[in-house]
This record gives C-alpha cells, sequence and structure tokens, in this order.
C-alpha cells in the first residue's frame, strides 16, 4: 500500500484538491434550481471534481517502470 501511494502521490493529491474544488463550487455557485446534473448535490460535485482534479495531476506524474 505504501509503494503504491508513494507511485501515485501526484495523482492522489489531485484527487483531494479536485474534490475540495468540486465541494466548494457546489456551494457557492451550485444550481439553485436543482435541475443541473452535476451541481444540484454535493456528492455529485465533489466526485466530479475528484476525477477531474485526479486527471489532470496524474499528467504531471513521471513515469517510473523501468
Amino acid at each position: 500500500m505504501k509503494k503504491y501511494v508513494k507511485l501515485h502521490l501526484v495523482t492522489l493529491i489531485g484527487v483531494l484538491v479536485g474534490s475540495v474544488a468540486g465541494f466548494l463550487y457546489w456551494r457557492f455557485v451550485g444550481c439553485s434550481s436543482g435541475t443541473c446534473a452535476i451541481t444540484s448535490s454535493p456528492i455529485n460535485s465533489t466526485l466530479y471534481g475528484a476525477l477531474l482534479g485526479g486527471l489532470l495531476f496524474s499528467m504531471f506524474e513521471k513515469n517510473k517502470t523501468k
């Protein structure tokens, strides 16, 4: 487990940053009518932010294959 975390630390940080950003987007921008698929629920917004953060930060991860 420690080896996995060490190899993918940048991506895991991106997931954390993205989930916080997704939650903050729901909290301060959100969707007042409740018809928006992503921003109408804090769970959806947080998961979407985590996914995008993980994908974005994984671009900066070095390839450590031998």
